[in-house]
């Protein structure tokens, strides 16, 4: 049969173009990472913040190659767990792929929320972070399980609201800057003692975890207009144009305040606004921080509930995770396991571990994603798709075991922890599916 254009046959509507896409991936990947996380990666670089992010950006771009191949090859797959499943015919090596999304998601939730309850709340009012990072997992839960319909619309109205905050630190530091303020040569300033490459190094650990969240886009495939041409496009054009904003907040987060104090502050970004002199109000700016950041932890953790959900109703996990709430009709078992678990991990309270541990686990999702590629590369469908060459998924590859050999021994161990559990529970539910307690 020969190749054609038309994309795969699907009971959904292609109503998205390549803008509304654009506009889906860019308000995934911008906002929350680089809110809560400038501060943490100050301390690892200096001044330097916008090496690490340089970097992180182009890696990032490598995995994103293989998902736009896969993704455009098979756009009814449904993940790097699928295509796992399809390159190595393993059960276990897909569920442990899948279950990496999975502890990433509630991991990331735990970090947001710890980042939400610091000083961009402090702005309105003094309360302990913990246990108001728990209330605020504890609403996040309630409005999922009421049943939480993002529209795209609705994505599009909080995606300008987290640029818009961005763009106003670029800004009032540039009116710093023509003032006369600011320094600019701490731009290029490392810890003392500390290689330049070292430093950048370290700093990209932290600074991959600010370009997470393109992968979830595969799931919007079946719903794009021309999904060969435009899903490769609105991809790398999305991660592009975050990689610009980004690399732009660190450059003047270093020009506006010294690391020792970007690195003290849970709300770096607000300490630079308030830094450049500007009449910006706190509370504006905290505000905007606050919707970027409970925007991000939403959707995460609607992702991480479905995904239990669905890897419950397949028998992956343990199966009273898949029951529904009558009349909502939202999964409120997986919705309450999830959160509970990121309510429990808010205790560790240290943004900078839960960062950490959700790049180590989305690593291993994207080195078997990399690998998937080279794996299925004989396997021939009937559409036209997008093929990138083959030494980005090799370099994506190499690029995956480099960030995961940088990760500390506590990482390690906080991931091994979550991986084991993970493994634990699928033969659990192996168990239980043998007793026919499961379909099979």
């Amino acid at each position: 049969m020969s190749k054609t254009d038309t994309p795969a046959p699907t009971r959904l509507r292609r109503g998205m173009g390549g803008p509304l896409l654009f506009a889906f991936i860019l308000g995934d990947v911008l906002g929350a990472g680089v809110y809560a996380l400038m501060g943490v990666l100050a301390e690892r670089v200096g001044g330097m913040l916008w090496a690490p992010l340089l970097a992180a950006l182009v890696l990032a771009l490598l995995t994103a190659g293989s998902y736009a191949e896969l993704v455009t090859k098979y756009p009814r797959a449904g993940g790097a767990a699928v295509f796992a499943e399809r390159a190595f015919k393993n059960k276990l090596v897909s569920f442990l792929v899948g279950f990496c999304m999975l502890a990433a998601g509630v991991v990331s939730a735990a970090g947001l929320s710890i980042a939400f309850a610091g000083q961009y709340l402090q702005t309105f009012v003094e309360v302990p972070v913990v246990p108001v990072a728990i209330v605020f997992l504890a609403v996040l839960a309630a409005l999922n399980a009421r049943g939480i319909r993002e529209s795209m619309g609705a994505n599009f109205v909080m995606t300008v609201i987290e640029v818009s905050g961005l763009v106003i630190v670029v800004v009032v530091v540039g009116v710093l800057l023509a003032g006369g303020g600011g320094d600019v040569s701490r731009v290029t300033q490392v810890p003392e003692g500390t290689g330049v490459a070292t430093a950048v190094l370290a700093g990209a650990i932290i600074a991959y975890y600010s370009f997470v969240g393109f992968e979830t886009s595969a799931n919007m495939i079946e719903e794009v207009k021309e999904p060969s041409r435009m899903y490769p496009r609105a991809l790398f054009a999305a991660l592009g144009a975050a990689g610009l904003v980004y690399v732009l907040v660190g450059l003047a987060s270093s020009i506006a305040l010294p690391p020792e104090e970007l690195s003290s502050s849970s709300g770096p970004l607000l300490a630079v606004v308030e830094a450049s002199g500007v009449a910006i109000p706190s509370w504006l700016f905290s505000l905007i921080a606050l919707i970027a950041v409970a925007n991000g932890a939403l959707l995460t953790m609607i992702m991480a509930s479905r995904l239990t959900y669905g890897m419950a109703e397949q028998g992956l996990l343990p199966r009273a995770l898949s029951r529904v709430l009558p009349g909502r009709q939202t999964p409120w078992v997986a919705i309450l396991a999830t959160t509970l678990v990121a309510m429990l991990l808010t205790l560790v309270g240290d943004l900078a571990l839960l960062a950490e541990t959700v790049v180590l686990l989305l690593l291993f999702v994207f080195l078997s994603a990399n690998i998937s590629v080279l794996v299925l590369r004989r396997d021939r469908v009937d559409h036209d798709h997008f093929r990138v060459w083959t030494f980005v998924p090799v370099l994506g590859v190499a690029s995956c075991l480099l960030l995961l050999s940088q990760q500390t021994l506590r990482v390690w161990i906080f991931g091994a922890i979550l991986i084991v559990v993970g493994v634990g529970l699928y033969f659990v539910a192996r168990w239980a599916r043998g007793r026919g307690q499961l379909p099979s």
